[in-house]
């Protein structure tokens, strides 16, 4: 399939668990959480681990600082608020599943097939002036280098420094075939399907 659909799929999906609260949200987050597990266990992991921060600030903050009834009532002062609660379990909630979607997509297109997508995705907006190629091959040699980092450790840039690659950069491009067109119409009819079910 080709990567740039992938994305919009991925993309999609992502929209939709933001739309997503109580029970759905809960089923969507332990669905991608045993996806990415299965699929990405490592990556999954590191993923989560680099958010964890940003986790433990949306708690803190949609908890403490939401208005509200409070859950201790003996310390309302020190106390979350039960609407806090909520929210800070709704939005901690799309996070996490977000990051096991980022995972599952790192795991399943390799770095030049997901360069390769984003730029397909771009390219329509070169007439706007926007430099879609370069951005592309950039973008690539960012992944290439954060992939490495994670495999081998930050210092082996510095061996690299010393003994600069000749190696070319280039995008591929993959063919957008009536099974990607097919894909993309089932694909938007399950999605205005699942989203009617969901309001």
């Amino acid at each position: 399939m080709h990567a740039g659909l992938l994305i919009l799929i991925w993309a999609a999906g992502v929209t939709v668990i933001q739309a997503l609260s109580g029970v759905w949200l809960l089923a969507a987050v332990i669905a991608s959480g045993l996806v990415a597990s299965l699929l990405a266990p490592a990556r999954t992991w590191r993923l989560a681990r680099r958010v964890r921060f940003l986790l433990l600030a949306i708690v803190v903050f949609f908890a403490w600082f939401t208005p509200g009834e409070a859950l201790v009532t003996d310390w309302p002062v020190l106390s979350p608020t039960a609407e806090g609660v909520l929210l800070a379990a709704q939005h901690g909630g799309r996070l996490v599943a977000v990051v096991f979607c980022v995972a599952i997509l790192l795991q399943r297109l390799s770095v030049d097939r997901l360069v390769s997508g984003l730029y397909a995705l771009l390219r329509p907006l070169e007439f706007a002036g926007l430099p879609a190629s370069r951005l592309a091959v950039r973008l690539l040699l960012v992944m290439r280098y954060v992939e490495a980092g994670a495999e081998h450790g930050w210092t082996h840039w510095l061996d690299e420094a010393d003994n600069p690659s000749d190696e070319t950069i280039s995008v591929a491009r993959e063919r957008f075939g009536l099974r990607e067109i097919a894909i993309s119409a089932l694909c938007i009819a399950m999605g205005a399907a699942l989203l009617g079910i969901v309001k």
